[in-house]
């Protein structure tokens, strides 16, 4: 389901061997556009997924206790979760460099595979509930003052974590194993493990994509209907514009994270295992392996495509983004002033 969505098809008996045999071969002839794919796709993402991250973590830390928000909570998790998943990526890069050949402890292995689907469904949830609050504060201000309190967020962030982290566990168990005389991550161990691995899509289907997003449709639909109830009710006050140009932007930015980064990868992955457990053709597995490959780095994508959600929907950050730039030019201004005194003098 990750990289390691391709190896050797579910089978028994003879038959089915020397199909297994042909399409392993038929595969691994392809192995060379999964590493380019992935090699460039990190290198992209590596630097500046870490930054972005580790920078929206920065400016959330430094929001005061009285201007957090339930909101900023969440966005900080989003923000941990990415920047986790981030520091995964030097190592998936030595692998793709060297050509498959996995050199590292076998739980560092473990760790990637698990590091990947954590921050996919944990990246999923949390921009579920982003929107949820958003449709509380839209439809329901009044109630949204009481029950979205920052430390009872953070209580169900820490949910999320939990239950991310349990249900990704079956995934701590594929390590390393060996092709071709060389050690290898992100492959499947043997070829009853894709039955294990069909059973598993279909649980993340539903609860770990499909659920979520039914659900912000949902509450985008609510927004958007009361958004313009209002409208017609309270003009064109600044309070309101501000309010519904916050509910636009994240409707926009969540909607497009899902439709670009998560849908595609979670129907080429069925169709894909599907194919792979189905003995289709190889030529129809090996183009469903490719579109695997693109959809992958396009859900990988989601970590740098969050932060652009924490500077268009939250105002306060970009508030203290607008602070740093200015107390970073005033330090650099007498800082330089400084040396230009010393010069002179």
């Amino acid at each position: 389901m990750s990289e390691f969505l391709l190896t050797t098809p579910v089978g028994g008996g003879n038959s089915t061997s020397v199909t297994a045999e042909l399409l392993v071969a038929c595969f691994h002839n392809d192995d060379a556009f999964k590493y380019r794919a992935y090699t460039v796709t990190y290198l992209l993402l590596f630097p500046v997924a870490l930054l972005c991250n580790i920078g929206a973590l920065v400016v959330f830390s430094l929001q005061s206790g009285r201007r957090s928000s339930a909101s900023s909570v969440v966005m900080m998790n989003l923000a941990l979760s990415d920047g986790g998943f981030s520091l995964t990526l030097p190592l998936r890069l030595a692998y793709y460099f060297r050509g498959g050949v996995w050199v590292f402890p076998d739980w560092l292995c473990r760790l990637c595979v698990y590091g990947f689907y954590v921050n996919l469904y944990t990246s999923i949830f949390f921009l579920t509930l982003l929107s949820m609050l958003r449709w509380l504060a839209v439809v329901q201000p009044l109630r949204h003052r009481s029950l979205a309190t920052p430390s009872r967020i953070l209580r169900v962030c820490l949910g999320v974590w939990l239950f991310v982290g349990l249900s990704s566990a079956p995934f701590l168990t594929n390590g390393v194993t060996h092709r071709s005389g060389s050690p290898r991550c992100f492959e499947p161990s043997s070829p009853s493990s894709w039955g294990r691995v069909l059973i598993l899509n279909y649980v993340a289907l539903a609860l770990g994509f499909l659920l979520p997003f039914l659900t912000i449709i949902v509450c985008y639909s609510r927004i958007i209907q009361r958004l313009r109830v209002r409208s017609n009710l309270h003009g064109s006050s600044d309070a309101y514009r501000r309010g519904k140009r916050r509910s636009v932007h994240l409707v926009t930015m969540v909607t497009t994270t899902f439709l670009l980064c998560f849908l595609p990868y979670h129907v080429i992955r069925s169709l894909h295992l599907h194919a792979v457990c189905g003995g289709w053709s190889c030529d129809v597995v090996v183009t469903l392996q490719r579109a695997a490959v693109v959809t992958l780095c396009m859900a990988a994508s989601n970590s740098v495509v969050n932060p652009l959600l924490y500077y268009y929907s939250t105002r306060t950050f970009r508030d203290k983004m607008r602070d740093a730039h200015f107390s970073l030019s005033s330090r650099g201004g007498s800082f330089r002033a400084r040396l230009r005194r010393r010069n002179t003098s």
